[in-house]
């Protein structure tokens, strides 16, 4: 490849709804620029974003990929993110890397959820965008249709800036509608043929050429000026405007194509080139100063000191780690040693690579704004900021979305749990919106993402990547066990046959804590000798170890209150683990008789969805036993503050984006323990013991 100036670089991020056709507008993009010597399919799995077998075999993309393009002295650098909501963290991954999203959007389904999530994002992270109406060779596609309902949705900063010629079947070219200049696409020869605008399109061009003046003019008041005097801006006043509108997030251009017949992609690149803003104009990046533990934002600038931000991590099993960053400030030559400012630590850089999908395109330097990769460092992780010694600062870490459905992990064959464990490890390091916990009282491996299929893929990445073939199964409830009522009990443990024997007897009143808090309460209230000193921690050392089981399912028991009043001993008999054996008979005696109950974990659930679906929410907490405790607006959402046993919020994750369309969220978090209705304790009873 060709060294490039910060000038000459354009960082694209292709987003929006699943199976809008992403991963075949690169492909597309790349088959025409002649980067590629066939054009891919996802159907087939030859596509070049879409590398990982799992991808293949499921027919989506599952991570964010990169696939540089040259074009007219031009690096396009093309970042292909995966639309499916499951995958959210890639797209934060994505979007770090690059200046201007195009949310790709089907000219046949058109506005759908996954285009308001990306729009909605570009806002939030105050991220330049433009939109690709794609798919209109398709049967019941509609350019004018999608356009109106994008305006309709997303304002008055929608600008079209390329027209189709011809619908449907008969698509077959693409009007830039600023130079007034058509090229149709001959599919006998694939050649490009540049025409007049057909007759039956000139007014429709002149309206959609005023759009884009009048939306120009009130980006800039000079252009605005002019405007207004003269009637008209010339078409180099349009592309200033345009660059500075789409850099500014005022203007959200349109362009329009079919990435499956190759057609417009000609205009799309030109229109990458002349109308998005190179990084130069990207939003400052907000930074840490370690020396002066100060807030800075810093440009993009090629002639400031080397700094980079590494935005994603692969785990690949034969390369090893590799490591995408992004290079913020200064130019990154080959074997040059930099600082992790994150954790302080040197690391080496050597042949530092672009990527194209899997390929590695090695590469001698990296200059600002551009994005690359390396191989095995040794300290860094996603989110670290690598630098020059002399210009040690931090750049802002990604926030991801917190994991919200959690299955355990159970090996096929046994021996496998190292492998399992080991090979976790280096997943966590690709993907940081799951996680791996060890539950110590039921002996699982948990792992936690944002939804099922999340959760299948990791399962598939272990048999495929590492060979560990894993079942995954609903986790266990971490139920507790107390008393309501009081009782007053004798246990004693006698083995007097000859020998030294064996003798230990207390009586025990127990009851439950008044206090709220979980564990033992223990009371020695023995006098005159009853029960010896030394044999009373004993005593208290059994009731925590009796605590581990309940007598109602065999759960942990909590909020105890146990006060040994009395008892007797054998001077030669009596032993520590007499009384051990004592205390157990009367633990086992005294809960059975003051009215064990069953504890369940209760969770604070916020649900965010939009109106419409309030009252679908609200019925359906209420049949997973769950009560509201509050609602309030949230921006356009309303947000449900509920209450809801954790048994009963498993799935929740897909019931919420089955119920809302995928335009539902959810957090939850640990509240308090709370009495298990006697309807369920029966069930709960006949599981355990099933288990």
């Amino acid at each position: 490849m060709k060294n490039y100036t910060i000038n000459n670089l354009r960082n694209v991020g292709l987003i929006g709804h699943g199976g809008s056709g992403k991963t075949s507008l690169i492909e597309a993009l790349l088959f025409h620029t002649g980067n590629t010597d066939r054009l891919g399919k996802v159907e087939e799995g030859t596509t070049v974003s879409d590398f990982d077998p799992e991808e293949k075999k499921r027919g989506i993309s599952l991570s964010a990929s990169i696939a540089p393009i040259e074009f007219n002295d031009t690096k396009i650098n093309l970042v292909d993110i995966p639309g499916y909501f499951d995958f959210s963290g890639e797209l934060i991954q994505g979007m770090r890397a690059v200046d201007v999203a195009t949310i790709v959007v089907s000219g046949v389904s058109g506005v759908k959820v996954g285009t308001e999530k990306a729009w909605d994002y570009c806002n939030k992270i105050k991220l330049p965008r433009a939109f690709f109406i794609n798919k209109l060779d398709r049967e019941n596609s509609s350019y004018d249709k999608t356009l109106a309902q994008l305006k309709n949705i997303f304002g008055i900063s929608v600008v079209p800036i390329q027209y189709p010629i011809g619908t449907e079947e008969n698509f077959k070219g693409v009007i830039n509608i600023i130079s007034k200049k058509a090229r149709i696409h001959d599919s006998n020869s694939n050649e490009i043929r540049e025409i007049e605008v057909p007759e039956e399109l000139l007014e429709k061009i002149d309206e959609c050429k005023r759009m884009i003046m009048e939306a120009v003019a009130e980006t800039n008041e000079d252009l605005l000026d002019k405007y207004f005097n003269e009637g008209k801006l010339s078409d180099d006043d349009i592309y200033k405007g345009l660059i500075e509108g789409c850099a500014s997030g005022d203007i959200a251009p349109v362009m329009c194509g079919s990435a499956l017949k190759v057609i417009g992609m000609r205009y799309m690149l030109e229109d990458m080139v002349e109308c998005f803003p190179s990084p130069k104009y990207s939003i400052s990046q907000k930074a840490l100063n370690t020396k002066t533990e100060e807030e800075v934002f810093i440009n993009l600038d090629e002639t400031k000191p080397f700094s980079a931000l590494v935005f994603k991590t692969i785990a690949d099993p034969f390369v090893g780690k590799i490591s995408l960053f992004r290079v913020i400030t200064g130019k990154l030559s080959n074997e040059v040693t930099v600082v992790n400012s994150n954790k302080d630590k040197a690391e080496k850089l050597s042949n530092i690579f672009f990527m194209r999908g899997k390929n590695q395109i090695i590469t001698k330097e990296v200059v600002a704004g551009d994005i690359a990769a390396v191989a095995k460092l040794q300290y860094t992780e996603t989110g670290d900021t690598l630098c020059d010694i002399n210009n040690k600062i931090i750049y802002d870490k990604m926030n991801f979305p917190k994991p919200n459905i959690s299955m355990t992990v159970l090996p096929k064959a046994k021996g496998d749990e190292d492998k399992i464990s080991v090979s976790l490890q280096k997943l966590l390091e690709e993907d940081p919106t799951f996680t791996v916990n060890r539950d110590s009282e039921n002996a699982e491996t948990i792992i936690s993402g944002i939804g099922e299929t999340h959760l299948e893929v990791i399962a598939s990445k272990l048999r495929n990547k590492f060979g560990a073939d894993v079942i995954l199964r609903t986790p266990k409830v971490p139920y507790r066990e107390t008393i309501k009522g009081v009782s007053d009990v004798q246990g004693k443990h006698k083995k007097q046959s000859g020998g030294h024997g064996q003798y230990g007897d207390v009586k025990i009143k127990f009851e439950a804590r008044k206090d709220g808090e979980s564990d033992l309460e223990f009371v020695d209230n023995v006098v005159g000798g009853a029960v010896p000193r030394n044999f009373i921690p004993a005593v208290e050392k059994g009731l925590r170890e009796c605590m581990i089981k309940g007598v109602l399912a065999g759960y942990p028991v909590v909020g105890l209150k146990a006060t040994l009043y009395d008892g007797s001993y054998h001077p030669v008999d009596s032993s520590e683990m007499a009384f051990k054996l004592a205390t157990s008979i009367a633990y086992k005696k005294g809960l059975e008789l003051a009215k064990p109950i069953l504890l369940e974990p209760i969770m604070k659930v916020e649900i965010f969805v939009p109106d419409e679906y309030m009252g679908d929410i609200i019925g359906d907490v209420n049949k997973r036993r769950g009560r509201v405790v509050g609602m309030e607006q949230e921006g356009r959402l309303q947000k449900v503050n509920a209450e809801v046993p954790l048994v009963e919020m498993f799935k929740y994750s897909t019931d919420l984006r089955s119920m809302t369309q995928a335009r539902g969220q959810f957090t939850s978090t640990f509240e308090r323990y709370e009495e298990v209705p006697e309807t369920e304790i029966k069930k709960i009873i006949e599981d355990t013991r099933k288990n």
